[in-house]
Formats: structure tokens, sequence, C-alpha cells
């Protein structure tokens, strides 16, 4: 299983907008992304509701993780999408 921390560079954190993206993001992929934040149980990536039951704020960091063909690449670009502002 590959893995990837990162913290999330958006101003509001992974509200509406950014986890929509992110989540749109993570389903172009194809791949079964989990992701988890600081000492919470990963959720389903795939899942809007999952990810912003989260409640992840700017700054905070979360662990991406997948397995499969791609997944490390997959995962690279997910991290640089999360790392970046996606409220601008």
């Amino acid at each position: 299983m590959s893995q990837r921390t990162v913290a999330v560079g958006s101003v509001l954190g992974l509200h509406a907008r950014p986890a929509t993206l992110f989540v749109q993001a993570v389903n172009a992929t194809g791949l079964p992304v989990t992701v988890a934040g600081e000492g919470q149980d990963p959720v389903d990536a795939r899942s809007l509701l999952a990810v912003m039951s989260l409640g992840v704020k700017h700054g905070e960091e979360v662990t991406l993780a997948t397995e499969g063909e791609n997944a490390e690449e997959a995962l690279d670009s997910l991290a640089e999408l999360l790392a970046s502002d996606l409220d601008s």
C-alpha cells in the first residue's frame, strides 16, 4: 500500500469546494483511495460526505493511501492538489 502525508493548503480547509475538487480527482484515478486526518480513521476519499466529515482545517495534515497500478503517480498528483489553495 502506498501512502502520502500532506498539509491541506486551502485557506478554509476541506470544505465544500476544495473537497469536491479533491473527490473528483480521486474518482478520476479509478483507484480506491482513503484519506485520514490526524488521529482519525481513514475514510473513502471517493465520497464527498466522508471527506467533508473529517473536518480538516487549513494546515492540518492528512494521509492518503491506495494500492494498485499507478498508485504512486495518483498519490503524488492528489497530494499536490491538496497542498494547493483550492479556494481561489
